[in-house]
């Protein structure tokens, strides 16, 4: 091997580490921008101290408005879509534009910070 395809090699290996390093941080990440902006108003597992929100334990692949025990908004029960992580973001991005009539009115406008409550909402299972 050549010295060029050697270090075409190193840093190609160096850039993958740093994206796999990048996507284990994101939930981490994510984590500490959940309790800053969202922990106010939502908890994570069912039974906590009663929040604004509804807990969000499992929300992306369930059905929107369907925690038992939440009073949700019309527009939420209406809805009728399963949370996925894109339409988690456009929701997250502008609450109110993506779904009028919602009662959440703040979102994370952060794109690098609404990612990173994505993937970590996506541990939660």
């Amino acid at each position: 091997m050549t010295d060029h395809t050697l270090l075409r090699l190193a840093a190609g290996f160096a850039l993958a580490a740093g994206l796999a390093s990048s996507a284990a941080a994101a939930p981490a990440q994510g984590e500490t921008v959940f309790k800053q902006q969202c922990g106010t108003c939502h908890a994570i597992a069912p039974g906590g101290p009663a929040k604004l929100g509804p807990p969000l334990k499992g929300m992306i692949g369930r059905k929107a408005g369907t925690v038992p025990g939440y009073a949700y908004s019309k527009a939420m029960t209406g809805w009728g879509q399963t949370w996925t992580t894109a339409n988690l973001d456009a929701y997250l991005a502008k609450p109110a534009a993506t779904m009028p009539g919602t009662k959440m009115l703040v979102g994370v406008a952060n794109p690098e910070q609404r990612a990173a409550v994505i993937a970590y909402l996506a541990t939660l299972k």
